[in-house]
């Protein structure tokens, strides 16, 4: 995964919205924000619901800084809630999380960076500072595409199932995997959003999957023939399901 041009903030960043359940760690975030933008503005909060409220509140951030693991969501629903409230912000996920596989439906469903919670604080800067400029940060060892989480079947297994699907959800999967949502997708194949629906659920089911990101990284895998000797860690398996 590439560094991708966002818009830059000429102004820099003088707000930003914290949300983590953790408050030491949320003190040590602001503390190195306000090495990198002194003047800044923070607001702090310890789950999803607080940081909505924080926003109908009146508060806009020019960043979010977002734990993962907040006690009132599952998955990387509450990324996708939050990033659908503040479109236009920079979020910049920092998690204990640290699968390829979620990294890579992160950068997919728009987040403008990504960190572990074990990154030190010069580099925690510096990707302020990219995101300020209007660059998306993701460290190196994240950046190539994650591999597909299949289970311990071989290739020709995974070739199998795909042929196995019916024509239309060979249509539906290909979309899917070209980043289509289902709305798109109905467009697309003129169906019911509905109907495209069930045949994401019948498809995911045949190929044994729990998700649109992994149907797609199973894809993406078999294409390439790739079989190497990487899992994703269960955690972070439950959040790539939303």
């Amino acid at each position: 995964m590439q560094h991708f041009k966002v818009a830059a903030r000429d102004e820099g960043i003088s707000s930003v919205l914290i949300v983590d359940d953790h408050p030491l760690f949320s003190d040590a975030l602001a503390s190195a924000l306000e090495g990198v933008f002194p003047l800044c503005r923070f607001e702090k909060a310890r789950s999803l619901k607080h940081a909505l409220k924080v926003l109908d509140d009146g508060f806009a951030p020019d960043l979010v800084m977002f734990d993962l693991k907040l006690p009132d969501v599952q998955g990387i629903s509450g990324f996708v809630t939050l990033r659908g409230r503040l479109p236009d912000t920079p979020v910049l996920v920092i998690s204990s999380l640290t699968s390829r596989a979620l990294v890579h439906a992160l950068m997919e469903e728009g987040a403008s960076g990504f960190l572990t919670k074990d990154t030190p604080v010069e580099d925690l800067q510096h990707a302020l500072q990219e995101i300020a400029n209007g660059r998306k940060h993701v460290p190196m060892e994240y950046r190539q595409n994650p591999v597909a989480e299949v289970s311990e079947a071989d290739g020709s297994d995974m070739n199998a199932k795909l042929a196995a699907l019916t024509p239309q959800q060979k249509k539906v999967i290909k979309l899917i995997c070209a980043g289509k949502p289902n709305k798109q997708i109905a467009y697309e194949l003129q169906l019911a959003e509905a109907t495209v629906k069930a045949h994401i659920t019948a498809l995911l089911r045949r190929l044994g999957v729990n998700n649109r990101t992994q149907a797609a990284l199973m894809v993406e895998a078999a294409n390439k023939a790739v079989a190497p000797d990487v899992e994703v860690e269960p955690e972070a398996r439950n959040f790539l399901c939303r």
